[in-house]
C-alpha cells in the first residue's frame, strides 16, 4: 500500500462526527449548516434530474455553469471572466486535488498557512511536493510578508492560499493581500486561493478576490464552491477560476479524478446563479445571527470566544477560558461525557501546533446551537 495512505490518520472530521454519533452528541464539529439552503434550487434539481440528461456531463462542466460561474463573479467583483476560465469539479477539495497535481511536480515545494485545512497536505505530498507552514498566530491571525518571504526557497513552486479563513473565521484585508501578491511576483509562483467561503461575510465585511490584484489574474487558480453559497455541501458542485491556459491544465487533472459531476445538480446550481443574488444576503443575516447567538451563549458560559468576520466557525480559547486541558483532551472529554462534538486546532498543522483552540460549527438552528452550548456549559465543568 501507499505508505501515504496506509500511515495517514483519519480526517479529525470524520473522526470527531463518528464520535458525535456514537455517543449521541450535538455535533458542533463538521462543518455542515443544517439550515439556508433556497427550496427554489432544490426544486430545480429535481426538475432537471426528472427532464433532463442523466449521462456524463462535459468534463469542464454544463456550458450553462460554466458561463453562470463567469457571470456571477463579473456581477460580483467586476471580473472580466468567460466559459472558458472555469472548469467545474465535484466539490472544492476535488478542485483542490486537480490543482495542485496539475501545479506540482515531484520535489517542488508549496507554502500553505497554519492553521489548514486537512487536505491541503496530503494532496501535495501525493503529487511528490512537500508542504512548507507558515503559522498565522491567533488571536489576530495576521499574514505577515516577512515569515511568508522566509519561507520560500529555490523549490518553491506555489502558495496555498485560503480567505477566508478556515477555520479561524478571518478575512485577510487588502494590505496582507498586496503582501501576498508581492511574494508571489517577485518568485514567479503560481498562487492557488481558495475561496470557497467568499459568500459567507458578517458584519457587512466585502471580499477581494485574489486575482483581482494588478498582475495576479495568470498568476492565480481560485477554488469556488456551490455548497458554500448555497448550503448545500453535500451535492459536490464546485468549480476552479484561471486563466483559461491555467484553466485547462487544470482540467486535464480533473478529468482523470472525477471526470464530471452530477448534470441535475450543475443546472440546478446554474439555476440559483442566474436568479441572481437575492439569496446571498438573507443567507449572512441568518449566519450572523447564529454566531451572535453561539458567541454569547458561550460567553455567559465562561468561555473566551475569538472573534469570526466569515465561514460559519469560531474557536474557543481554553486556557482563557480556565481550562488547562490541550484541545484533544478537551474536544474527548466534550464528546464522550459532555454530548457536543468539536474540533481540536491542532489538527490543522503539522509542527508544533497551537493546543490551547477548538473550533466550532455555528451554521446550525436555534435548537442545535443551544443544546451545544448547554453541553459545552457541562464540559467546562467536567474540565475544570
Amino acid at each position: 500500500m501507499n505508505p501515504l495512505y496506509e500511515q495517514m490518520k483519519t480526517s479529525v472530521f470524520e473522526r470527531m462526527s463518528l464520535a458525535a454519533l456514537k455517543h449521541d452528541a450535538v455535533n458542533l464539529g463538521q462543518g455542515f449548516p443544517d439550515f439556508g439552503w433556497p427550496d427554489e434550487i432544490l426544486e430545480e434539481a429535481a426538475r432537471a434530474l426528472k427532464n433532463g440528461s442523466n449521462q456524463y456531463a462535459p468534463s469542464r462542466g454544463l456550458m450553462t455553469l460554466r458561463e453562470a460561474v463567469a457571470a456571477h463573479y463579473n456581477r460580483q467583483f467586476g471580473e472580466g471572466l468567460a466559459a472558458e476560465n472555469i472548469c467545474v469539479t465535484s466539490g472544492a477539495t476535488e478542485a483542490l486535488g486537480a490543482a495542485i497535481l496539475a501545479v506540482v511536480e515531484p520535489g517542488d515545494e508549496v507554502i500553505i498557512f497554519t492553521p489548514a485545512y486537512d487536505s491541503y497536505a496530503p494532496m501535495i505530498r501525493r503529487a511528490g511536493g512537500s508542504p512548507v507552514e507558515v503559522a498565522l498566530q491567533p488571536p489576530g491571525w495576521l499574514l505577515e510578508e516577512g515569515a511568508l518571504e522566509a519561507a520560500v526557497t529555490s523549490k518553491t513552486r506555489a502558495i496555498l492560499f485560503n480567505n477566508p479563513h478556515n477555520p479561524a473565521g478571518r478575512l485577510f484585508g487588502q494590505e496582507e493581500l498586496e503582501q501576498l501578491s508581492r511574494v508571489a511576483q517577485a518568485h514567479d509562483l503560481i498562487v492557488i486561493s481558495d475561496e470557497v467561503w467568499e459568500h459567507i461575510l458578517l458584519d457587512e465585511r466585502r471580499f477581494a478576490p485574489l486575482a483581482t490584484l494588478p498582475g495576479m489574474a495568470e498568476r492565480t487558480i481560485k477554488v469556488g464552491s456551490a455548497g458554500k453559497i448555497f448550503s448545500l455541501t453535500g451535492w459536490k458542485v464546485g468549480w476552479l477560476v484561471a486563466a483559461p491556459e491555467l484553466a485547462t491544465s487544470v482540467a486535464r487533472a480533473h478529468q482523470f479524478l472525477t471526470f464530471a459531476t452530477a448534470p441535475n445538480l450543475q443546472a440546478a446550481v446554474a439555476f440559483g446563479l442566474n436568479e441572481g443574488d437575492s439569496w446571498l444576503e438573507p443567507m449572512r443575516d441568518r449566519f450572523r445571527r447564529a454566531r451572535d447567538r453561539m458567541s454569547e451563549g458561550l460567553r455567559l458560559a465562561g468561555y473566551s470566544v475569538l472573534d469570526a468576520a466569515s465561514t460559519y466557525f469560531i474557536c474557543v480559547d481554553l486556557p482563557a477560558s480556565g481550562i488547562a486541558l490541550e484541545d484533544e483532551d478537551f474536544a474527548t472529554i466534550a464528546v464522550e461525557q459532555a454530548g457536543v462534538a468539536v474540533v481540536p486546532l491542532s489538527a490543522f498543522a503539522e509542527h508544533d501546533p497551537a493546543r490551547h483552540l477548538v473550533r466550532l460549527c455555528f451554521g446550525k438552528k436555534d435548537e442545535t446551537i443551544d443544546a451545544g452550548v448547554a453541553a459545552m456549559a457541562r464540559a467546562k465543568e467536567l474540565a475544570a
